[in-house]
C-alpha cells in the first residue's frame, strides 16, 4: 500500500514543515486522509485538487464541531464561496488547530470562526450565532430571548474593554489569555 504518501513530493513535504506548526508525519497523514477524500480518478494530484466542503465535513474530527461550516469557510481559500478546499488549506486548518499551535494563532482563528458576518467585531448577532451553536439548534436547548439577552449581556460586561458594544480581536484575546482550557480545546487530531 503506502501509495497516496509517497506522491507528495519532498521538497513540498519540507515546504509544508516549516509553514505548518505539523511534523513530517502529521503532513503525510494529512495528504493520505485529504486525498481519501477525493475520487480516485482525482487522487493522483491531491496537491492540486479541491475538495468539496460536504466531503470534509465527513471527516470524524469534524462531524461532531457545532463550528463545522464556519470552519470550512475560513479556512477555504476558494474563490466562489463554495469552501471547498485545497490540501494547502486543509493543512492550515490543522496546523492552526494542532497542539504545537500558538495561542496568538489559535485565538486569532477563533476570533474568524465566531465573527459570523465576518466584519472583524463579535456583536450581539455574532454571539447569540455563538451560543445557538455551543448550546444546539433544537427547541428544548435553545435559551429564552431573556436568557440569552443575560448571557450576551454578561459576555460583553465581561469582555468589551471600550465599551463600544462590541468584542474586537485584542479583546478577544484578551479573554483568551485568562483562560487555561482554551489552547488544550481548540484542537482537531487526524
Amino acid at each position: 500500500m503506502g501509495g497516496s504518501a509517497s506522491l507528495l513530493p519532498r521538497e513540498a513535504l519540507g515546504e509544508y514543515q516549516e509553514l505548518t506548526f505539523l511534523t513530517k508525519q502529521e503532513i503525510l497523514l494529512a495528504y493520505k486522509r485529504f486525498s481519501e477524500l477525493l475520487p480516485k480518478e482525482e487522487r493522483e494530484n491531491a496537491c492540486s485538487a479541491r475538495v468539496p466542503k460536504s466531503q470534509i465535513l465527513t471527516l470524524p474530527e469534524l462531524r461532531a464541531n457545532p463550528f463545522q461550516h464556519r470552519i470550512c469557510r475560513v479556512f477555504s481559500t476558494s474563490g466562489n464561496g463554495d469552501d471547498s478546499m485545497s490540501f494547502e488549506d486543509f493543512l492550515d486548518m490543522l496546523s492552526v488547530f494542532s497542539d504545537s499551535a500558538t495561542l496568538d494563532i489559535k485565538s486569532h482563528y477563533a476570533f474568524r470562526i465566531f465573527d459570523f458576518d465576518e466584519d472583524g467585531t463579535l456583536d450581539r448577532s455574532d454571539l447569540e450565532k455563538l451560543v445557538d451553536c455551543l448550546t444546539g439548534q433544537g427547541e428544548e436547548s435553545r435559551l429564552s430571548n431573556a436568557e440569552m439577552e443575560q448571557l450576551i449581556q454578561n459576555i460583553l460586561e465581561e469582555s468589551d474593554i471600550d465599551k463600544d458594544g462590541t468584542i474586537n480581536l485584542s479583546e478577544f484575546q484578551h479573554v483568551i489569555s485568562r483562560s487555561p482550557d482554551f489552547v488544550s480545546s481548540f484542537k482537531i487530531v487526524l
